[in-house]
């Protein structure tokens, strides 16, 4: 016989909920019989199947040992390595340095190993997620980057977390920066780029145009040119709308695409410098708050940085090593 004492994780299961998810090997039939002869009671009484377990409630189990067996769970996150770069994290958030080439979530060519999956993999390890809580939240990403572009991605760790952070992202209270390498020299310092830009969807490719049309969006892009080199410049970007493939279409309409661009760039060209994968890096991230964050309100005011974006380093020297 086992007795278990019923924790809020638990409270509001029906008694044969409960009893499925304590004894996994148990079979149905049997369940149903031990709840009706009064082997499997809550509170010392009878029960009934559908009984709702309250905080407190002691469920007695006269059940054999053989049948409290755990079943090995396995779960699809599991599969995935449990390897990530983490720019920051407490109790609420992981702020991760995705690698570029790693997707954020899964697509139809890629199920398994994704940043998502990997922060899972990693929280299960710690013993901050466990997916057999039956009130346990998923851990989920508040933003995404693309596949080939890398930089800081933010995970939530608890629902009311992810609630706060897409409603600042939303109204524009997390600022992020991106670097990156443009091919040539603009003519401007810093300037704020306009543009409509359409999305098709079969090519996976945007497309920019001057006018406005009923299916394009508006588009804003800000640059700083932070230096040259070799008919290369080194820009920080603030995304004002943030659009697919905004950065690097919007770059390459103005004549500057980005080095390693193989959708709007030069990628054959490049590839002869030894760059195979396009320079952009989302490196940098500030909460400004407006509005009350809840539980993040210590998050206000602070800065994060990824340690190395490797293009800046290898092409402008170390001095961008630790930005």
């Amino acid at each position: 016989m086992k007795e278990f004492t019923i924790t809020k994780n638990d409270a509001t299961l029906r008694l044969d909920k409960f009893i499925t998810k304590t004894c996994p090997t148990l079979p149905s039939s049997l369940m149903f019989k031990y709840i009706r002869t009064k082997r499997i009671k809550v509170n010392g009484k009878r029960a009934e199947i559908s009984t709702r377990l309250n905080t407190g409630d002691v469920v007695s189990a006269y059940i054999n040992d053989e049948f409290f067996t755990p079943i090995t769970p396995k779960y699809d996150f599991l599969s995935a390595s449990k390897k990530i770069d983490v720019v920051y994290e407490d109790e609420n958030i992981i702020l991760a340095d995705k690698k570029q080439g790693l997707l954020v979530h899964p697509d139809k060519n890629e199920y398994g190993d994704t940043l998502i999956a990997r922060i899972q993999h990693y929280l299960y390890d710690k013993g901050e997620y466990n997916p057999q809580d039956e009130n346990s939240f998923r851990p989920a990403l508040a933003n995404r980057i693309d596949r080939n572009t890398g930089g800081i991605v933010i995970a939530a760790k608890n629902a009311e977390t992810l609630r706060i952070l897409c409603d600042k992202i939303k109204y524009r209270e997390i600022d992020k920066r991106y670097l990156t390498v443009v091919h040539g020299i603009p003519k401007q310092k810093t300037a704020t780029l306009e543009g409509f830009l359409e999305k098709n969807e079969s090519k996976n490719k945007v497309y920019l145009s001057s006018n406005k049309t009923e299916n394009n969006k508006t588009i804003k892009t800000k640059y700083t040119l932070i230096e040259s080199r070799n008919n290369l410049s080194l820009l920080e970007v603030e995304l004002i709308t943030g659009r697919t493939h905004q950065i690097r279409a919007h770059m390459a309409s103005i004549g500057h695409p980005l080095l390693g661009d193989g959708k709007y760039g030069k990628l054959k060209d490049d590839k002869k410098l030894g760059f195979n994968k396009q320079a952009l890096y989302s490196y940098k991230l500030t909460f400004d708050f407006k509005t009350d964050a809840g539980i993040l309100n210590y998050l206000n005011g602070k800065t994060f940085t990824v340690k190395n974006v490797w293009f800046a380093n290898e092409l402008f020297g170390e001095k961008y090593k630790n930005l």
